[in-house]
């Protein structure tokens, strides 16, 4: 939904400057608000899908049988991350609200969208620590699989000539 008001804004704007030489006042502002929102409106799902930017380098000499220790390993550290960084923002949304911060022309309050991504951080953190979860139970033999990257089939190293016994 907020995409799409972008979306709207900035055409709205676009036609306006130039059609009708009459550009929408704040848009800059909006456009900046709303971008923000965005971005951290999809954190959550990006950390529940593990569909981060990600770098394969020790993917193809890690046994696969020790993906879920790996993603563990990797998730509690990001969810950890998260967390103190949500932390630190929400102290930022505090600050703020205590200061008057406002947007230059709009004067719409910053706090507002400083503790939306703070709350967005944290719940990424909580998702991200499912998903940690999620590996030790598959780890420990409770669940087949417990996350995206985990291997299909508990066997594949043998099925992919793996002899790193």
């Amino acid at each position: 939904a907020t995409l799409f008001a972008l979306m709207l804004l900035t055409t709205a704007d676009v036609v306006g400057r130039y059609f009708f030489n009459a550009p929408i006042l704040g848009t800059v502002e909006l456009t900046q608000q709303m971008l923000a929102a965005v971005v951290f409106l999809s954190l959550p799902v990006a950390c529940w899908r593990e569909e981060h930017i990600s770098v394969d380098l020790l993917d193809a000499v890690f046994p696969s049988r020790f993906i879920w220790l790996r993603q563990l390993v990797v998730n509690l550290v990001v969810a950890l991350a998260l967390w103190v960084i949500a932390g630190r923002v929400w102290s930022l949304g505090e600050r703020a609200f205590a200061w008057g911060d406002v947007t230059e022309f709009l004067r719409i309050p910053n706090g507002y969208l400083i503790y939306l991504i703070a709350l967005m951080l944290f719940l990424s953190a909580l998702l991200t620590l499912g998903r940690a979860i999620g590996y030790l139970l598959e780890g420990v033999g409770v669940v087949e699989r417990g996350g995206p990257v985990s291997p299909t089939k508990p066997d594949t190293d043998k099925q992919q000539g793996d002899t790193h016994d």
